[in-house]
């Protein structure tokens, strides 16, 4: 059985690993990571492409699971990529995501096996999020900061300058009824600290998850993503106080606020 589309929803921690390196395949799912992303994409050089794809088949044909992100569309890869993935009914990720009729051809192609987890990182993504959101097949959408950046002509770790997009896909994921969106990487990747900050500011804006380039940013991640020991308390004693509009704490409590403290509670049984 190939990985749930809940689990993909749900999914806090998704480490990339590069196609090419198959024996780091069995390390990245050693580090506990919710989705691995097997990358036939910017981590392998263009001489390299196809022996990256006769890895990834060989260990996806051993039944293991993880995401595949393939080449772009319009690169002599990406159909072999597509079929490859679909074949093992494994999830696709999809670079330079923009374009909802590409994106409906590529789940069309893949005939619905593979769900799609575009990676937004064009300025045209960002501006047509919703569409892309509501595109067939797809399942949830990831931010590819580092690209955008560079097209913006600003620094991929500038939280103001990336503000607009990361907000855009938030409200283009809850507009089309999506889960919560997949934060971009944090290139530091020996400094936990800057790792804590841009999870937490991913956290405010309405992230839910993250793309990890190393496996030391798997646990941070995934604790810091989690709710908090106060954000439980809270919902429990919203829940607690009942389902009639209240005062908890001095704030008024109605039915958005319970509705989140659930999601709260139901966020903290994923714990483990």
């Amino acid at each position: 059985m190939s990985m749930s589309v809940s689990r993909l929803e749900t999914a806090r921690s998704l480490l990339f690993v590069p196609g090419d390196r198959p024996d780091r395949f069995d390390k990245a799912v050693a580090t506990g990571a919710d989705v691995v992303i097997l990358d036939l994409e910017d981590a392998v050089a263009v001489p390299d492409k196809g022996r990256a794809r006769g890895h990834v088949a060989a260990w996806l044909g051993a039944g293991r699971h993880a995401m595949v992100r393939i080449n772009a569309t319009g690169t002599p890869w990406c159909d072999e990529d597509l079929a490859m993935a679909a074949g093992f009914g494994v999830p696709v990720m999809v670079p330079k995501a923009e374009d909802p009729v590409v994106l409906a051809e590529l789940g069309a192609r893949a005939g619905g096996a593979s769900p799609l987890v575009p990676l937004v990182e064009t300025a045209a993504g960002i501006e047509r999020a919703v569409e892309v959101c509501a595109a067939p097949g797809v399942v949830r959408v990831a931010l590819g900061n580092a690209d955008l950046a560079g097209q913006l002509g600003v620094a991929h770790d500038d939280h103001l300058a990336l503000a607009y997009a990361r907000s855009r896909l938030v409200s283009a994921s809850a507009a089309t009824g999506r889960c919560a969106p997949v934060d971009g990487v944090t290139t530091s990747v020996r400094d936990l600290d800057v790792l804590a900050a841009d999870i937490a500011h991913g956290r405010r804006l309405g992230f839910t998850g993250k793309l990890c380039i190393h496996p030391a940013q798997v646990a941070v991640v995934a604790e810091r993503f989690a709710p908090t020991a106060s954000e439980r308390e809270w919902a429990r004693t919203v829940l607690a106080a009942g389902d009639s509009v209240t005062v908890v704490d001095g704030h008024m409590v109605d039915k958005p606020l319970l509705e989140r403290a659930r999601r709260i509670l139901a966020e903290g049984r994923d714990e483990g």
